[in-house]
C-alpha cells in the first residue's frame, strides 16, 4: 500500500457506534469485533475509495489539534492492520474477498 493509494471500507463489516464517539467493527463472517477510538473511526469513515492516507492525515490534522506529526504513520499501520483483516482494501481486493 502507497501514500496514494485510495482505499475502501469493506462494505460488510458493521460499524456499531457508541457513547463518546467510541465504535465496534463487527464482521459477521467470523464473529470478531474490535473496538475502536474515535481517531480510529474517523479514519473507517474516510475509506470510501475517494480518500488517500495521506488525505486522510491532512483532515486529521485539520480536526484534531494534538495529532502528532508522525501521524500519517499511525494511519497508515492502522489501515494496513484493517487489510490484513479483510475489513479494508483497493476496491478490487475488498470485493474479492465478498
Amino acid at each position: 500500500m502507497t501514500n496514494n493509494d485510495k482505499l475502501i471500507a469493506n462494505p460488510l463489516i458493521v460499524l456499531r457506534e457508541e457513547f463518546d464517539d467510541w465504535a465496534v467493527l463487527f464482521d459477521p463472517d467470523t464473529g470478531n469485533a474490535f473496538g475502536m477510538n474515535p481517531i480510529s473511526v474517523f479514519i473507517w469513515k474516510h475509506l470510501d475509495g475517494q480518500h488517500t492516507v495521506k488525505d486522510i492525515t491532512e483532515k486529521l490534522h485539520k480536526e484534531c489539534e494534538d495529532a502528532p506529526d508522525d501521524a500519517e504513520q499511525y494511519v497508515k499501520a492502522f489501515i494496513e492492520d484493517l487489510a490484513d483483516k479483510g475489513m479494508a482494501g483497493h476496491d478490487k481486493a475488498v470485493s474479492s474477498k465478498l
